[in-house]
């Protein structure tokens, strides 16, 4: 079979996600693993998103709501919005592809940091826009000065994560309102807040004290990491209202799921399971963090729940190493840091079998115990 792919569909490398925990104990035979790669909420979903999700089964040979009115009301009620301002989508990734839709045409340029989550550079890729790098700076944060110098004629949207993936780092409000200061009329700035609610700095940047209409700042947020509904696929976007009216033209009529609109809608009012989903990550950071110090292993500062961990050595092969002990990580390799691994904080026990194995690994011996 012969098919006629556009050279630009045809560079991009596909995303890869971390294995399934029983694809991988199928693999290498192992069992009882933790998985500590995704960045996902130890805890699980809240209570009362299960709750509301399992009522709503008798319900889901019906089309649900295109729009979910219900979600995106709640949603404009805690945050002081509009609800014409928020747009929900299967995932922040299918936002992050309807935007590119709508703003990009081939050959515009889209500034993003290097390196951070890659679904950025995919989508820009996919219509054919030109992705322009930009390497963050010596202590691992996005260097909005260098981003702001590699704009041209061309460029029509700017990515920011914050915290970034992988590295934690976060803008603070003055770093991103130099940034804006006299921006050229007709760039979006995308920013993501996947991580936002675990930034425990008080300087770090919000979107939503800066939606207004120029320059266009689009907020992305997720109910898949705090909120614990990743396998769910429910986030949204907070944008001018003439710019969601385009969204809308090219959004599918059906995006968001029945079960993931009510389930989104009673996490976000259970602040009681936020805030021990909080608790528990600053903990367990904190017991992380404390434990490879006393391994004398460098890691680095996080506003997330996830951290770098420099393990001076092929990260490929630690993550293969720790695999085997049952511990699932993420490598850095394929973001450009070769000795590095990406670990989130866990439950307590699986924090504590993470320092054990990765110990274990580097032979460094095992450590006197460490409550948490």
């Amino acid at each position: 079979m012969k098919l006629e792919i556009p050279e630009y569909i045809l560079g991009i490398d596909p995303y890869k996600p971390g294995k399934p925990m029983e694809e991988l104990e199928r693999e290498y035979g192992i069992r009882d693993s933790i998985k500590l790669a995704s960045n996902e909420n130890p805890l699980g979903p809240s209570p009362k998103a299960l709750e509301a999700a399992r009522a709503c089964l008798d319900a889901v040979h019906r089309y649900p709501d295109g729009r979910g009115w219900a979600l995106v009301s709640k949603i404009a009620a805690k945050f002081d919005l509009q609800p014409d301002n928020i747009v929900l989508g299967n995932g922040s990734d299918e936002i992050i592809g309807m935007l590119t839709r709508v703003l990009l045409q081939a050959g515009d340029e889209v500034i993003l940091p290097q390196p951070t989550f890659s679904m950025y550079d995919i989508m820009v890729r996919s219509v054919g826009a030109n992705p322009v790098p930009v390497p963050l700076d010596h202590s691992l944060a996005i260097d909005l000065p260098a981003m702001r110098s590699r704009l041209t004629p061309r460029t029509r949207m700017v990515f920011l994560c914050n915290p970034n993936n992988p590295t934690g780092t976060v803008i603070t409000r003055k770093q991103f309102e130099a940034f804006l200061h006299d921006l050229p009329a007709g760039i979006v700035v995308v920013i993501d807040e996947a991580y936002i609610e675990f930034v425990t700095d008080p300087d770090c940047v919000r979107g939503t004290d800066y939606l207004r209409e120029e320059p266009a700042v689009v907020l992305l947020r997720t109910f898949s990491k705090a909120y614990g509904l990743a396998g769910l696929r429910i986030g949204y976007a907070v944008m001018p209202a003439k710019l969601s009216g385009y969204i809308h033209r090219v959004r599918q009529p059906f995006n968001t799921a029945l079960p993931a609109q009510v389930a989104a809608a009673a996490a976000l009012a259970d602040d009681a399971f936020l805030q021990r989903t909080l608790q528990t990550v600053h903990a367990g950071l904190a017991y992380l963090q404390r434990s490879l110090d006393r391994l004398g292993v460098r890691h680095y500062p996080t506003q997330s729940n996830f951290f770098l961990v420099d393990v001076q050595r092929s990260g490929d092969e630690v993550f293969e190493q720790m695999l085997r002990k049952g511990v699932i990580v993420r490598s850095m390799s394929s973001y450009g840091f070769a000795d590095m691994i990406r670990i989130n904080v866990g439950l307590p026990l699986e924090n504590e079998r993470f320092i054990q194995a990765l110990s274990e690994v580097l032979g460094i011996g095992s450590m006197p115990p460490d409550g948490q």
